[in-house]
């Protein structure tokens, strides 16, 4: 039985993931105070005041979980490691998905960074393949264009044995 990859994401990527999450979070919050202030104050409806107390109680839950516990476990769950033959990567929070990419099934391999993981010094690893893409998102820029290369060299090497 094969071991679990050793390698982790960035410790950052904790605290991206929290930005991503608040977000939306705060998207919620104001459709909450739009629901409230239109309803009651501009077009003056009989809905009771529990309906937007609960609809608060439930985005203090979720904006919780979502921006306090889901980016640690995340961030605990996120390995991966590059094997001369293939990537091998297990993600997930529930389910746990564990992923093995070929390397002869390696079409190409891109970083990306977005403004936030910029401001961290951190981007995302996308793995091409001819069925989908694959991604080890939040690792340190260096690390991450190190992978890249490393991943594109042992791709080639592969294509050319076949």
């Amino acid at each position: 039985m094969r071991h679990r990859p050793i390698n982790n994401l960035a410790t950052e990527a904790i605290q991206v993931w929290r930005i991503y999450a608040i977000i939306p979070s705060f998207v919620f919050l104001c459709l909450i105070i739009t629901g409230v202030v239109l309803s009651r104050i501009i077009f003056d409806l009989p809905v009771p005041m529990w309906v937007f107390i609960s609809s608060f109680l439930v985005w203090l839950i979720l904006s919780f979980i979502t921006i306090l516990v889901v980016p640690n476990v995340n961030w605990k769950r996120w390995r991966y490691q590059v094997f001369e033959q293939e990537v091998d990567i297990e993600h997930g929070l529930l389910i746990i998905k564990r992923t093995l990419i070929p390397m002869i099934r390696v079409q190409h391999v891109d970083t990306k960074q977005g403004p936030i993981l910029k401001k961290f010094g951190l981007a995302t690893v996308t793995i091409s393949t001819a069925a989908t893409k694959h991604e080890i998102p939040a690792l340190k820029e260096e690390e991450a264009y190190e992978l890249r290369d490393r991943i594109s060299v042992l791709a080639r090497v592969d294509e050319d044995d076949v």
